[in-house]
């Protein structure tokens, strides 16, 4: 049964993908290798800092100022709730290998055009580039007429609540040169909390500052594609399996998923804005609804089911572009620009050819994305780096050459098939990961029974020697799994076992919990998933075959010193060595190996009780005739037995473990 189930499986839940590995090449270091292997890190720590930017106080010098600077929309944006799980299960499909966003319906991403009508940010214009710094006092000096005290700034980085504590409240009648040096402090302070916030959690550099220096200046800065190389080297960072938080502006990141997909919208007491610019107040307000139980496996599954019409590839287009100013809407172009992203030493590709039906037009299958190593330059102070990144720049410079087109009798069929090859179809597991073991070790068992029935008359030496390599592979790979039967076959392995194996060392624990004597024997201590098909079962020991070692000729078997049919509780099974316990009078007494060959007969049906999901076994027994052992100690092995326990082949039991306080295990 548990054959002809793997069989009806879409391949993808074994193999969730990329089957082509040449455009996702960092699979292995992504997090969702990591949770495909069930090693859930759980929501993310999402780094924004908008909550205290209303206690701000502008006088309307210092508002000029800021609209001149470029971010006069910007300070409009209020603070959003931040949804964890859902920015976490985004960056569960973020890849960084394209910048995109792998769905099942294609790749989306977060666009130019996306920051300019979502942020009001100029999305054209000089990059967002400098001199670095390391240390703080000179800059904010020179900018802000103070610097910071000890404790407030480290490694070019000061703390947001010291520009909060002293230049939050300009004084209105203040001279002209203090509401600049305020102006730039909450400008500082605006950047740090939004587009450019960290995982310090309350620093920003001070780089910046310099670019605030003349506000007419600063409003020729592309700060929109600034925001968004951020944002993509930090989703691109957070993607990894080894981090666990994440910075940039996801409110930006969380109002694109709001627009683009029909997960996790909220739902508010007003109906949605759509006369507003810049267009994140859509989702300006209060919530409601149940999010209780939206956490990130919530949102994960929800991606992984996406289907085309949850997808609005062209959202805006129902929003009124009368409001949007006209500086923006002459760039809105640049949305379709290849071209690089900057933002200091962060240079970040855009890649909007991935994800042309964003631009409503028909995708195809996009050119070959060349692999480029990320760079943290600017480690020493001083440094300037446009010097270092003339590449980066030239590409900038040459933007608007580069706007990509989409072709209208392009077959979007054919991108689809190529691309369900280089994608990561699943981050979760359809099927949950027991379930996974347990077909495929139904499929191994399948394949060594094949293999070991398989008639070899006839067969030239080439095709004897495939089928004993297949036989080898298939059983080493179940050797000592808990879902392993006995072999059925009468096929002996033992030369190809003798090569993989080396000497075997048994290390005893303890012996099993003693048990009252009207108490049943308790062998259950494994979970449902971990119960081999025999669990729950009596098996005879008569009807058992067990291997007779080769000493003499002559076979010896161990004596378990009973004196009549005790009952024998089976405790574990690890390799081939089924270890074994004594009842007498009520009592577990000691554990015997022994090694079984062949398959179990007569296996009658034990009850067990099913409560709350999990599966309970009440007892496991087996009679033993006496005739069968010969004499032996019961403690220590008899030499003829502890060497047919060093010759054990590849045949295995399912494993079935004990109520016991530990386990005599067998290590190969």
């Amino acid at each position: 049964m548990e054959s002809m189930e793997a069989a009806v499986v879409e391949p993808s839940a074994i193999n969730p993908g990329p089957i082509d590995g040449s455009v996702l090449y960092d699979q292995d270091k992504h997090v969702s290798s990591a949770v495909w292997d069930g090693q859930e890190r759980g929501a993310l720590r999402c780094h924004e800092h908008t909550s205290k930017l209303d206690q701000w106080r502008l006088t309307v010098k210092q508002t000029e100022l800021v609209e001149k600077a470029g971010f006069g929309y910007l300070r409009l944006i209020p603070a959003i709730s931040l949804d964890n799980p859902l920015i976490s299960a985004l960056v569960e499909r973020w890849r960084r290998e394209t910048n995109t966003f792998h769905m099942n319906v294609g790749e989306m991403t977060v666009t130019l055009e996306d920051v300019a009508l979502l942020l009001g940010l100029a999305i054209d214009g000089d990059p967002v580039i400098g001199i670095t710094h390391t240390s703080c006092n000179a800059v904010c000096e020179n900018f802000l007429g103070r610097a910071p005290e000890a404790g407030y700034a480290s490694g070019g980085m000061v703390k947001l609540s010291w520009l909060k504590e002293f230049f939050s409240d300009c004084p209105e009648d203040a001279p002209f040169e203090d509401i600049e040096r305020h102006t730039r402090a909450y400008l500082l302070y605006l950047v740090g909390s939004t587009i450019f916030s960290t995982t310090t959690g309350n620093k920003v550099p001070v780089m910046y500052l310099p670019l605030f220096g003349d506000f007419a200046q600063c409003g020729k800065y592309a700060w929109g594609a600034a925001a968004l190389a951020f944002l993509y080297r930090a989703l691109g960072n957070a993607s990894l399996a080894s981090q666990s938080t994440i910075s940039g502006c996801l409110t930006l990141l969380q109002c694109w998923s709001y627009y683009h997909l029909n997960i996790g919208r909220p739902k508010l007491k007003h109906d949605p804005a759509h006369d507003c610019f810049p267009y994140v107040l859509r989702w300006k307000g209060k919530q409601i609804g149940p999010t209780a139980n939206r956490d990130v496996i919530f949102y994960r599954k929800a991606l992984d089911a996406l289907k085309p019409c949850d997808v609005e590839w062209r959202p805006y287009i129902h929003m009124d572009s009368r409001v949007i100013p006209e500086d923006i809407k002459s760039s809105l172009s640049l949305g379709r620009s290849k071209t690089m992203l900057i933002c200091f030493d962060k240079a970040e590709r855009h890649l909007p050819d991935r994800c042309l039906r964003q631009c409503g037009k028909p995708q195809h299958i996009p050119e070959e994305v060349p692999q480029w190593q990320r760079k943290n330059r600017g480690v020493d102070g001083g440094v300037d780096l446009s010097g270092k990144m003339e590449f980066e720049l030239n590409e900038w410079v040459n933007r608007r050459l580069n706007i990509a087109e989409g072709d209208g009798s392009i077959d979007e069929s054919e991108y689809m098939e190529w691309y369900l090859k280089i994608t990561r179809r699943f981050v979760g597991r359809p099927i949950s990961l027991s379930s996974e073991f347990q077909r495929t070790n139904s499929g191994l068992r399948d394949i060594a029974h094949i293999a070991d029935t398989f008639p070899i008359d006839g067969l030239d030496p080439q095709q004897v020697e495939s089928i004993a390599r297949i036989r080898y592979i298939a059983h080493e790979c179940l050797r000592g799994q808990v879902e392993t039967p006995v072999i059925a076959s009468g096929i002996a392995i033992t030369e190809l076992g003798k090569r993989a194996r080396g000497k075997e060392k048994v290390r005893r624990k303890s012996f099993v919990k003693r048990k009252h004597k009207d108490e049943p024997m308790d062998c259950d201590g494994t979970s449902e998933d971990d119960r081999s098909q025999f669990h729950g079962a009596i098996v005879k020991v008569d009807e058992l075959p067990l291997e007779p070692t080769e000493i003499d000729n002559t076979s010896q078997l161990c004596n378990l010193g009973t004196e009549d049919h005790s009952q024998i509780c089976l405790v574990s099974v690890d390799g081939d060595h089924v270890q074994l316990c004594t009842v007498t009078d009520g009592e577990a007494n000691h554990q015997h190996p022994f090694q079984a060959v062949g398959e179990l007969t007569d296996v009658e049906p034990f009850h067990h009780g099913v409560e709350d999901g999990g599966s309970q076994l009440d007892a496991l027994s087996m009679e033993v005739e006496e005739s069968q052992f010969c004499s032996g100690n019961k403690e220590v092995l008899d030499p003829h037995c502890q060497n047919a326990v060093d010759r054990a082949d590849d045949s295995h039991l399912a494993h079935v473990t004990g109520d016991i306080e530990s386990q005599t295990a067998v290590e190969v």
